[in-house]
């Protein structure tokens, strides 16, 4: 009895750890979590090299880096493809024109955090750490091969409206469509 409730308080205690994390991004700087400091709200964006879906939201990613930069949120894109050269994948942060850091992550530490598991997928972290919203961008792509041409609902930009203003986000998670993360096995 008392080694399982050992073991409960261990894996309560180690999922309770503050995130920590250096990572490299495509250009070679290095990046910490240290960076939160200060920030309102923190968004990781899931993407990789050859997910279309992914892909196609870059342009939408940067407006609204462009639209919330200025308002104290700090912006990462996230390699979660461990298979794709860092080459490859900094030449496609350049031809995508990605607007704030594409950051490696080899270990999958921001993707196992959040528990991210497609491409395209947003996370807004508070400058803690704590999780606030996982999902979509927008619903601009329903599902596979049924898209709109416009979205008719923001998730990310009404969840960062909401983090900014001090409100809870309408809704923690949303359903997104897009191209599945592999996670590498842990030793």
């Amino acid at each position: 009895m008392r080694l399982a409730a050992s073991l409960c308080l261990c894996a309560a205690a180690a999922f309770a750890a503050p995130l920590s994390f250096q990572l490299r991004d495509t250009q070679g700087a290095v990046h910490t979590q240290a960076e939160f400091a200060g920030r309102k709200a923190v968004v990781l964006f899931f993407t990789t090299t050859d997910c279309p879906i992914a892909n196609s939201y870059v342009p939408e990613m940067n407006r609204i880096h462009d639209a919330y930069a200025s308002r104290s949120v700090l912006f990462y894109a996230v390699q979660t493809d461990l298979t794709i050269p860092e080459a490859d994948v900094a030449r496609y942060a350049r031809d995508f024109r990605y607007a704030y850091p594409l950051l490696l992550d080899p270990k999958q530490q921001l993707v196992r955090w959040t528990g991210a598991s497609i491409t395209p997928q947003a996370a807004i972290l508070a400058p803690d750490g704590k999780l606030l919203y996982l999902g979509r961008v927008d619903n601009r792509v329903a599902d596979f091969g049924k898209q709109r041409l416009q979205p008719t609902v923001v998730d990310l930009r009404d969840s960062l409206d909401a983090v900014l203003a001090g409100k809870p986000v309408p809704h923690a998670t949303t359903k997104s469509v897009g191209c599945a993360i592999t996670l590498k096995s842990t030793p």
